[in-house]
């Protein structure tokens, strides 16, 4: 297992289908592959948790029935050198945004989209003065 003890939980439709996005896509690699609801990803100490929804304990229903269900505003960040030129390599691997390139005050960010509608802000550090 990874030796970080930090990660982030993503519900999604397939854990087949978004262990291929996270390998492909951004270089994740695959910690456990235990059962078909369930994944553990790897990258630069960032563990990401993979569940179907009724898999595993994450997976489960809530006391008022509620299921978990993928997609929302949460996000990991992965930071990029040069966030215009990521874009364009991952467009041509046909990846899906939620939005286009943005400029804040701290930097400029894209959010990517999973294969289940979660997303992944891509950001560029401004420059420091």
């Amino acid at each position: 297992m990874a030796k970080s003890t930090i990660g982030i939980r993503y519900i999604v439709n397939d854990v087949t289908e978004a262990i291929d996005f996270y390998k492909e896509m951004l270089g994740f690699n695959v910690v456990m592959h235990p059962a078909p609801g369930f994944a553990m990803l790897e990258k630069e100490g960032l563990n990401l948790f993979l569940n179907q929804p009724g898999a595993g304990g994450a997976g489960q229903k809530m006391p008022d029935g509620e299921v978990p269900a993928p997609g929302g505003w949460n996000r990991i960040q992965v930071q990029v050198e040069d966030l215009a030129k990521e874009i364009e390599k991952l467009k041509g691997k046909k990846a899906r945004f939620r939005n286009e390139l943005v400029q804040g005050i701290g930097g400029k960010q894209i959010l990517l989209q999973d294969p289940s509608g979660n997303l992944v802000e891509l950001f560029e550090p401004g420059k420091q003065s």
